[in-house]
């Protein structure tokens, strides 16, 4: 016999033991394993990771042997204490120029006792749980730092590219290009060209051929080409230069003004703080990205990872090392890799340590024009076109170009100084900016009040709503998120004084229906963000229609939906603009075709716990599925399921039935003959459910632990097992099914007791007898 049954957790083990939801887990022994997909993601991070490293180094003017230390410090250290399991960490080329800064004004081994003591200053804010706040910085700002960071690497790498050494700052190195291009160095341009055309040309390169090469990182492929190119040529130019680790500047006592070593400390915390917080909310969205590796991987704990950061600062800066920061670069290769755990990141640490200790003199035949090269390529990379797209879409391109600017010719901290000020004044003036017009059209006078209504526009407001003349019917529209008390007494007075004197309006836009600035209590509607589906059936104020106005009419009416659809775009666009902008690039994924009742009782989404992208949709009276070319046929639903099966490539379809269908009541009370309406024509679909139903010699379906309440109930269940042998009758759907590629599912949604039930044993012989499945069985 067929049967539902409802959908709630047991076991997950399978194994007959519950576990106690306070009883701790029983331990597992503790062994170092290593994942065969961390080994070879460490491996392709390390080559990544290694002449990044050098070249790192080469442009701050620190001991090249500090951009390996870094290296490894990050993949050890922050590997194994951060928060963000697959970030790689590292010499970062967003410090590059704060550390070249530091370098030149207090020498290499303060700028070490700097950056031990911004680790100090990461653990104390770590400690503090003040990492999120990091991320209040406007991304504006954030990208546009980095903008400004990589415009000074790419001028100051651009002088080594060309055979020369670079200035202490962007504008002397531009003042000195021309010198510089006059003298030209041939051997040192042609590996730089050879580097830089193997960076642009490897990650495209075609074909099956193609696809395998690729597996092997750019910046590596185009270091070693550059390096045995000039050691097979014999070219005379710069190359790396290793002294011997005996040599090695650690870190010393720091030396100079306090307030400026003050300053130091603040900027490589500020800077490293940021760059590893948003890398791991951006590894975390790649995990995400990623099926089957969100379960195994969990989200960043960002107060820890900062804690992770600052001990490795205090590592790194101790041992001679550059500062240390979440990478980009690296993390992304990390996680596109297939790693699936922290030991990744580690790994690639200890095969630093290895290439530092036993490749020195393989390392020191790279030459410095092909580091540049890489480095400079990286610093033209951290100015993004899509980044400057984004904050002219969001209107904060001044903040962001400040920012640049500021960075450009003032420095890191000024830099960003400059871009948060800019940022705050922005804010203030759309603050305070308000546009008030007034208009008349066809006898209505229509006020717009655009932006922010505050006591600063009140004038303005009350200047504009005495433009309309007593008795005229009046429109006020409000495009804005935000009205305070003042503004809103002022047009809460002025509307009941129109209304006084015989005219009539109508509060529309983003505010209308709700007293901003008012207690809870006084609002027109009650409705909460969290309950958006409810139909509310809100009670009208004093501002409400006069009596036989078409919106007194009992339901929802045209203003309830407009009311709807602003709540949506203040409330719920900004939390899913994201997914959807990614949905809308890379096009619909689905894996389930849900074909359902029109029924409004009936919310998809909330009653499958589904978001935007996850369910092909197909609602219909009845949830009926027609047999293929049956004559006067629907073919929409059948072409659904086609593009569904075919193009889609669903794996699963599910057929919902529910409680109180009006549907099968009316199969019920249906007479032969009469008028053949629309409804009747394609209730006639659901005949062959009514004849399953009255047919003696078929089992019923039925609900786990009752019978079905009344007839309408039977029908309902046994439709949802009719329709789902229409299914297979679906030359697309029977393809699929007899290549393993799609499974069907019953279910049953009862609206009364908000309780779903899955169909057991879709799998079906002819007469649609169902295997009783066990709860256990389900939840597993």
């Amino acid at each position: 016999m067929s049967a539902c049954v409802p959908t709630r957790a047991t076991d997950p083990t399978g194994t007959g033991r519950v576990h106690q939801p306070h009883s701790p887990p029983p331990a597992p022994p503790r062994r170092f394993r290593v994942a065969g997909a961390d080994l070879s993601a460490s491996i392709a991070v390390f080559l990544i990771a290694l002449p990044l490293s050098l070249g790192i180094a080469l442009a701050t003017g620190a001991p090249l042997q500090a951009g390996l230390v870094a290296a490894a410090v990050g993949g050890l250290v922050v590997g194994r204490l951060g928060g963000s399991p697959l970030q790689v960490s590292g010499p970062a080329a967003g410090l590059t120029v704060v550390t070249a800064e530091l370098i030149q004004r207090y020498g290499w081994r303060t700028t070490c006792a700097i950056t031990v003591l911004a680790g100090l200053t990461q653990l104390g804010l770590g400690c503090l749980r003040v990492a999120r706040t990091a991320l209040a910085v406007s991304p504006a700002i954030v990208h546009g730092m980095l903008s400004g960071i990589g415009v000074t690497i790419a001028v100051a790498q651009l002088h080594i590219v060309l055979g020369g050494s670079p200035q202490s700052s962007v504008l002397d190195n531009l003042r000195s290009l021309p010198a510089q291009l006059a003298r030209l160095q041939p051997a040192a341009v042609s590996m730089s060209a050879l580097t830089l055309a193997l960076l642009l040309l490897w990650p495209r390169m075609p074909g099956r051929a193609g696809r395998l090469l690729r597996r092997v990182p750019a910046p590596l492929v185009a270091v070693a080409a550059a390096t045995a190119t000039a050691a097979l040529t014999g070219l005379t130019l710069p190359k790396v230069d290793l002294p011997s680790w005996s040599s090695h500047a650690l870190a010393g006592m720091p030396e100079g003004r306090a307030l400026g070593l003050v300053a130091a400390v603040l900027t490589i915390t500020l800077v490293c703080s940021v760059q590893s917080l948003l890398g791991a909310v951006a590894v975390d969205k790649l995990v995400a990205s990623r099926p089957g590796l969100t379960g195994r991987v969990g989200r960043s704990d960002l107060d820890r990872e900062l804690l992770g950061q600052g001990a490795a600062n205090i590592a790194s800066g101790a041992l001679g090392g550059l500062p240390v920061a979440g990478v980009a670069v690296r993390s992304s290769a990390n996680v596109q890799a297939g790693a699936v755990s922290r030991n990744s990141t580690m790994l690639h640490g200890v095969f630093v340590v290895v290439a530092a200790l036993l490749m020195v003199p393989i390392l020191e035949l790279i030459p410095l024009a092909s580091l540049a090269a890489l480095v400079m390529a990286v610093g033209i990379q951290m100015v993004s076109l899509h980044h400057i797209r984004t904050v002219t879409r969001h209107r904060e391109v001044l903040a962001y170009a400040a920012t640049t600017l500021g960075v450009v010719l003032l420095g890191v901290l000024q830099g960003v100084a400059l871009g948060i000020a800019v940022a705050v004044a922005l804010a203030l003036h759309r603050l305070s900016h308000t546009r008030i017009t007034h208009d008349e059209k066809e006898g209505v006078h229509h006020v717009h009040v655009r932006g922010q209504l505050t006591f600063l526009a009140v004038p303005r407001l009350s200047r504009t709503l005495h433009l309309v003349p007593q008795g005229a019917p009046a429109v006020v529209e409000l495009d804005g998120s935000f009205m305070d008390h003042a503004a809103y007494e002022t047009l809460q007075d002025w509307q009941n004084t129109h209304a006084a004197q015989g005219g009539s309006v109508e509060v529309t836009g983003r505010r209308a229906g709700v007293r901003i600035a008012e207690p809870a209590g006084a609002a027109d509607c009650r409705c909460r963000p969290w309950t958006p589906w409810r139909n509310h059936q809100c009670e009208r104020t004093q501002s409400a229609p006069p009596a036989g106005h078409p919106d007194t009419a009992d339901g929802p009416t045209g203003h309830q939906l407009a009311r709807g659809i602003s709540a949506f775009q203040r409330h719920t666009a900004p939390l899913v603009r994201g997914e959807l902008a990614r949905l809308a690039r890379e096009g619909q994924r689905p894996a389930q075709l849900f074909l359902t009742c029109a029924d409004s009782r009936l919310v998809t989404s909330m009653i499958t716990s589904s978001g935007p992208g996850d369910l092909f949709v197909v609602r219909n009276v009845g949830n009926l599925v027609p047999l293929p070319g049956e004559e006067s046929g629907d073919d929409s639903v059948a072409a659904a399921i086609e593009y569904a099966v075919d193009v889609l490539k669903v794996r699963s379809i599910t057929v919902c039935g529910h409680s109180g269908c009006g549907a099968m009541q009316a199969l019920l009370n249906s007479e032969p003959g009469g008028a053949r309406t629309p409804l009747k024509r394609w209730l006639r679909h659901g005949l062959p459910s009514l004849e399953r139903m009255a047919d003696d010699t078929r089992p019923w379906a039925r609900l786990a632990g009752r019978r079905p309440a009344d007839a309408v109930e039977q029908l309902c269940l046994t439709n949802v097992v009719q329709q789902l042998e229409h299914l297979r009758a679906h030359e697309s759907v029977t393809r699929a099914l007899r290549a393993g590629a799609l499974e069907l599912h019953g279910m049953y949604f009862h609206v009364g007791e908000a309780q779903a039930y899955l169909l057991a044993g879709t799998d079906t012989d002819e007469d649609g007898v169902f295997e009783h499945v066990r709860e256990a069985d389900l939840s597993a």
